[in-house]
């Protein structure tokens, strides 16, 4: 959801905020009291310029409040406050924004991005064999527009994910911190079982030195067998076996 340069989030803000500035500048300026001819011209910029606010912006919310709505909203986003917590999330905000100006595109784009990040989420727990938390996370996806593709697509590489006859780890945060005895038996007996099956292994860990450390266990407890596998970062750790394929 990041692009390089200056950030997608970045931008957006900014245009919000320069958007929310150049309104409330327009709709506070008064003219200076030179001539008559100077304050009958200042008066009727700024009925336009009035107009032309109250038409953007819907009559029951102010170019502010609704600037205000959507940078509270890009903020909850980036953050990952999607649809909760309940009083601070950024779907909330977003349709708050859409009840005053139901073609605002800066809404109806984060909308779609809420979507995009809970498919996401999911197919990363579907990967990971954390089929519920995957299911959980869909569900929130179709709660905001049931009608998405990219939901069905994420439930297709979820059933796929269940079907794969692959062995799912869950590895204990607080045990890989402290990097306990017990956790490191755990990692010990899957490599075990990655030896007897003959299984291709995905190593998932938030760091590549915690990735690595969970190898260097795996590696350790059945010494002299080559493992075959790969380290990936992502937001859990655990370790998938891949089993190889039955042959006919």
């Amino acid at each position: 959801m990041k692009s390089s340069g200056i950030p997608r989030l970045s931008l957006r803000l900014l245009s919000v905020v320069g958007c929310g500035v150049l309104l409330v500048a327009c709709a506070t300026e008064t003219p200076e009291p030179e001539t008559a001819a100077v304050i009958e011209q200042a008066i009727q910029i700024r009925t336009l310029s009035e107009a032309k606010v109250i038409r953007g912006a819907g009559a029951n919310g102010s170019p502010r409040m609704i600037a205000d709505l959507l940078f509270a909203a890009l903020q909850a986003l980036d953050a990952d406050r999607l649809l909760t917590p309940m009083s601070d999330n950024a779907h909330d905000r977003f349709q708050r924004v859409l009840s005053f100006d139901p073609d605002n595109a800066i809404a109806l784009e984060g909308l779609e991005d809420i979507v995009l990040r809970y498919v996401e989420l999911a197919q990363d727990a579907s990967r990971q064999g954390l089929f519920e938390e995957a299911e959980t996370l869909l569900g929130r996806a179709r709660y905001v527009n049931p009608a998405h593709p990219a939901i069905a697509e994420a439930g297709d590489l979820l059933q796929a994910e269940k079907d794969s006859g692959d062995l799912f780890f869950e590895l204990n945060a607080g045990g890989l911190a402290q990097r306990s005895e017990a956790i490191q038996q755990e990692i010990a007996a899957i490599a075990e079982q990655a030896r007897e099956n003959e299984a291709f292994f995905l190593i998932t860990a938030p760091s590549d030195d915690l990735a690595r450390w969970i190898f260097s266990v795996m590696r350790e407890a059945v010494a002299g067998y080559r493992l075959r596998g790969n380290i990936e970062l992502a937001s859990r750790s655990g370790v998938r076996l891949r089993l190889p394929e039955d042959e006919d």
